[in-house]
């Protein structure tokens, strides 16, 4: 019995693969340059982009429109082809995130939504952005961003 409980117990705490969809947030500023919506970790603070799960039958560009929305308010076009993807640890977890990365233009971020009051938000020109950015992967993407026609 003891041996069976060890087993079980060592399968819930197994490393896993979590497929995830996220979305760079942006927009022009007032002088035409390009600006990106970073958003704090619940957990750490930590800068990242809205990002989470899939809902069954849900496209990835789907699930990054409804996660931006979630998590930042964000109303916008999401582009349907991937920009790119990135993977992470969280600290606390054997999991490791691999996020599949929508570009969403913004045009407006609504007064309310799910996540308001436990998430900080803040728009970030690119370059600082790409300093400020949690996870190297992200980093990585942000920057390639320079040379997209947007």
């Amino acid at each position: 019995m003891l041996a069976s409980d060890d087993r079980s117990s060592s399968m819930n705490t197994a490393a896993r693969d979590i497929q995830q969809a996220g979305a760079i947030c942006y927009r022009r500023d007032g002088n035409g340059e390009l600006v990106v919506l970073l958003i704090g970790s619940r957990r750490t603070g930590r800068w990242g982009v809205p990002k989470g799960h899939f809902d069954p039958g849900e496209s990835s560009s789907a699930a990054a429109r409804r996660e931006a929305f979630e998590e930042a308010g964000v109303i916008g076009t999401v582009d349907t082809d991937v920009f790119g993807s990135f993977s992470y640890q969280k600290d606390s977890s054997t999991h490791r995130y691999h996020v599949t990365v929508h570009l969403l233009r913004v045009y407006e971020i609504a007064t309310e939504f799910p996540e308001k009051t436990i998430r900080k938000q803040k728009w970030f020109p690119l370059k600082v952005a790409i300093r400020d950015a949690a996870q190297p992967g992200l980093r990585v993407l942000l920057s390639q961003l320079e040379a997209a026609p947007l």
